[in-house]
């Protein structure tokens, strides 16, 4: 029986599968902050980036899935969030692109498959447009990239259910002491439309990127998600069927197949 938590109960009650045992993991000192990392297996490099106000662990459903599909996977706390520390410098996908290649950097990966969550679509897409060297292929999943793509906030149960989990995680994670709610406001400027990218900007932008948006996102809007494949050259468009902004919690086998048959696609295991 496939495993569906679309109201987030089981999250609630239960947390988030652990990690498996990394093969290495450690801090890499980038722009002023230690930025943590965990890689895992073996195979063609796929770096996983969480959502805002998450951490890695956020992927608990995902890592196995990858690691039994012939991949090697890196998890990043992202800058402020989770096990990684941040200065006062304001937050901007720029900054955690560049956090992500520092990472990149320290475990000798020149070029990865990237699977961004949100904030971390927003990142995987910035390192995409200045540094395509280094991606293979970009996942956006729930995110955009101006301010028109966001629907106006409302509070649900399942964002109250994620969002306490997030408090939680962070109590139980961050080396910064009561620090969730200055870092979840610092945070807001910058998810309240960036990049910036102008269909112009999305134009330059040659490696492979599907865009991938829940059909019930609380966030995003799904004519924003077709207007990204649309912008940018060979791009494609995924509409997830009876999932949100939370999908890869939500209906994980669901999520891990698509997310295997862009990585099949994009970069695939030898053999």
């Amino acid at each position: 029986m496939t495993f569906t938590d679309d109201d987030l109960s089981h999250l609630e009650s239960h947390g988030l599968p652990t990690l498996p045992t990394p093969a290495t993991s450690g801090y890499v000192d980038n722009e002023n902050a230690r930025i943590w990392y965990a890689s895992f297996g073996d195979g063609p490099p796929v770096v996983l980036l969480h959502g805002g106000l998450g951490n890695a662990g956020n992927f608990g459903y995902q890592v196995p899935a990858l690691l039994d599909a012939g991949y090697r996977v890196i998890a990043i706390d992202s800058r402020g969030q989770g096990r990684s520390t941040r200065d006062e410098q304001r937050y901007t996908y720029q900054l955690m692109a560049s956090d992500t290649r520092a990472v990149m950097d320290a475990l000798g990966i020149k070029s990865a498959a990237f699977v961004g969550w949100s904030d971390g679509a927003a990142t995987a897409l910035v390192i995409a447009k200045e540094t395509p060297d280094r991606g293979a292929g970009v996942f956006f999943f729930g995110c955009c990239v101006d301010e028109t793509g966001l629907w106006p906030f409302k509070p649900t149960p399942v964002i109250d259910r994620i969002y306490n989990h997030h408090v939680k995680d962070y109590a139980a994670l961050s080396p910064v002491v009561g620090g969730f709610e200055k870092m979840r406001d610092d945070l807001g400027p910058m998810q309240q439309g960036e990049p910036n990218y102008s269909a112009a900007d999305m134009a330059t932008i040659h490696v492979p990127v599907w865009s991938v948006v829940g059909e019930h996102d609380e966030f995003i809007k799904t004519d924003h998600a077709q207007y990204i494949a649309d912008s940018i050259p060979g791009a494609r468009f995924v509409l997830l069927p009876s999932v949100s902004h939370f999908a890869p919690m939500q209906r994980p086998d669901e999520f891990n197949a698509v997310v295997l048959d862009f990585l099949h696609q994009v970069f695939p295991p030898a053999g």
